[in-house]
């Protein structure tokens, strides 16, 4: 049985901070289904076993800001979080998640190694206070409405709630607002992060993403996130955050811009080769 989050944590943040470490956060959008978020992590373990990457699964027990309020949200707090228990145990890999709300973080912290803070609440001093308080790992993407260098201020928030000013941070590029129903993924960003002194993450496949571009939902480019992803690699990123699907035509949530479980292998196999070349 794997052992809680507080007693894996101090390790896992070891590696995830090393400039040698090269990780994957990826899974299923939302909670579907654990036998479906199962099948999911079990495949990607054993990609990232096999390349030397660090793997992170990742599901949202919970998704609180669809477009539509009739939108499928996931199993809910209590369901969800222990479905997450259940999997970290049975894949024996460190799991993440959103959290929306106070009430959410320590409950999410019980269950999962890093909490994340989605891009629409990046500001949210008291959301960001207690999640780092939490002395989990945290995750905080970068909102669409922010410069990279506006994330200094998110960072020194952080950063007053960790002992000794010492947060254990992972900071998100996931694309900003360019227009209407448009993102535009800006490779500059990324070593603007870094300078900021934490690991840096690219999300790949909502930097495809086209907000409200369905009317009642979002749609997406997924063709380009392996090209973005190759890009994010070449330009920096220490990590990737990439959602799939075996069937993303299927899938309830964020379908339009996640990779298919099939293509994972063979980008993943890119993605270690262009960080070899560096």
């Amino acid at each position: 049985m794997q052992r809680d989050p507080s007693s894996t944590v101090p390790a896992l943040w070891r590696t995830l901070n090393s400039p040698r470490t090269f990780f994957l956060i990826a899974g299923p959008c939302v909670l579907e289904s654990e036998e479906l978020a199962l099948g999911i992590g079990k495949k990607l373990k054993q990609l990232c076993a096999h390349l030397g990457i660090t793997y992170i699964f990742k599901a949202s027990y919970d998704k609180a800001n669809r477009s539509s309020g009739t939108s499928f949200r996931g199993p809910g707090i209590q369901e969800g979080l222990a479905a997450l228990g259940r999997i970290r145990t049975h894949l024996g890999v460190p799991v993440l998640t959103d959290i929306h709300g106070l009430e959410q973080v320590e409950p999410a912290a019980e269950v999962c190694d890093v909490l994340q803070i989605p891009a629409f609440l990046c500001r949210q001093t008291d959301l960001i206070h207690r999640a780092v308080a939490s002395g989990r790992i945290v995750n905080i993407k970068k909102g669409q409405f922010l410069a990279p260098e506006d994330m200094a201020n998110v960072a020194t928030k952080a950063a007053s709630a960790a002992p000794e000013g010492q947060p254990k941070l992972l900071l998100t590029e996931r694309g900003t607002s360019f227009g209407y129903h448009n993102l535009v993924a800006d490779m500059r960003s990324l070593p603007i992060l870094g300078r900021l002194g934490y690991p840096v993450v690219f999300d790949a496949t909502h930097s495809v993403q086209l907000p409200g571009g369905g009317g009642d939902r979002s749609s997406g480019q997924r063709e380009f996130a392996p090209v973005l992803a190759r890009c994010a690699v070449v330009a920096g990123a220490r990590g990737l955050f990439i959602e799939t699907h075996p069937r993303p035509d299927e899938a309830l949530s964020d379908g339009p811009n996640m990779i298919p479980l099939a293509e994972m292998g063979r980008l993943l196999r890119q993605l270690v080769r262009l960080r070899k070349a560096l």
